[in-house]
């Protein structure tokens, strides 16, 4: 029986799913709607350019904060495909540190500029840049504690057989 946090992290990552969802039919419905002035109508709008990607923007950074699980990404694993035990796990820990120090090194200056850029908008719909940044702050967070937590499952977590780190966001 999974436990309460269990079922409440699902719940939560399908809330994520479904937030993916509406950005990318909104991002499609724009499109359509921009095609559609430009072309039947000769009516050129911008701010469907600027919906647009701002979608995309949203779209792929809290997905891949959020959604997107470590088995799902894309990587280079030539060498780590043929390393074993020890050594694999020393790879991911190798990494694992490595991407959380450069990311929280980064951290303080990517929040600055996400603060600065609240003196400038949009062309069109006027949104504050600091609102529309402010995603790559929470998805460099979540990076740092994605990455925590990786590491943290090759010290503390299974045994070396059974550690595959590709299959650790999905709690195989």
């Amino acid at each position: 029986m999974p436990s309460s946090l269990t079922r409440i992290g699902g719940w939560l990552h399908a809330r994520a799913e479904n937030l993916l969802a509406l950005m990318l039919a909104i991002m499609f419905a724009v499109f359509i709607l921009q095609i559609v002035f430009r072309y039947l109508l000769n009516l050129p709008i911008g701010w469907t350019h600027e919906v647009s990607v701002m979608m995309w923007l949203w779209l792929v950074l809290f997905g891949t904060a959020f959604v997107v699980r470590d088995s799902e990404e894309i990587r280079f694993d030539i060498l780590y495909g043929a390393a074993r035990g020890k050594l694999k796990r020393g790879m991911v820990l190798i990494t694992g540190l490595t991407l959380v120090a450069l990311f929280a090194i980064s951290l303080p200056a990517v929040i600055d500029y996400i603060l600065f850029m609240k003196v400038e908008r949009t062309a069109y719909l006027k949104i504050r840049f600091d609102y529309l940044y402010s995603i790559y702050g929470i998805f460099a967070v979540a990076m740092i504690a994605r990455q925590l937590w990786l590491c943290g499952r090759v010290v503390w977590g299974r045994e070396e057989d059974d550690f595959d780190p590709t299959k650790a966001g999905s709690g195989v």
